[in-house]
């Protein structure tokens, strides 16, 4: 049987997390979910995703602090991480420096609407990159 890819997904968005969770389950991926940046380093942890779809604008630890701890864990620094983010559309509602995101070692950044088509294959390029 072949084994399923399990990614974590990380996002405030109630909507966008059921649209994203039924897409990726559309290929063999298992999809643990979390609702903010505390309740998903914590699932990172227990879970060992391959790997983790994280919204930078979310309340209580943005997706930025987030994947900055992420990566400063050895045993979580080699899981692919990319960034959802609907910054171009929301900047004017966040105080997150835009800069943020620049210094970071995300593997990749994913501007929300997403069409399924691209997140797939986005997904995929990653998994493949990690050997998966």
């Amino acid at each position: 049987m072949e084994k399923k890819a399990k990614i974590l997904l990380i996002d405030d968005d109630v909507d966008f997390v059921e649209a994203t969770k039924t897409i990726l389950e559309s290929k063999p991926y298992y999809v643990v979910i979390a609702y903010d940046g505390d309740e998903g380093l914590q699932k990172a942890k227990e879970e060992n995703p391959d790997l983790i779809l994280l919204d930078v604008i979310m309340p209580l630890k943005d997706g930025f602090t987030a994947a900055e701890q992420l990566k400063k864990d050895p045993h979580l620094s080699k899981i692919p991480v990319l960034m959802l983010t609907g910054f171009a559309a929301k900047r004017e509602e966040t105080t997150i420096p835009v800069s943020r995101g620049l210094t970071l070692e995300a593997e990749d950044y994913i501007d929300k609407p997403v069409s399924p088509e691209e997140l797939l294959a986005r997904v995929a390029k990653h998994l493949k990159k990690a050997g998966l």
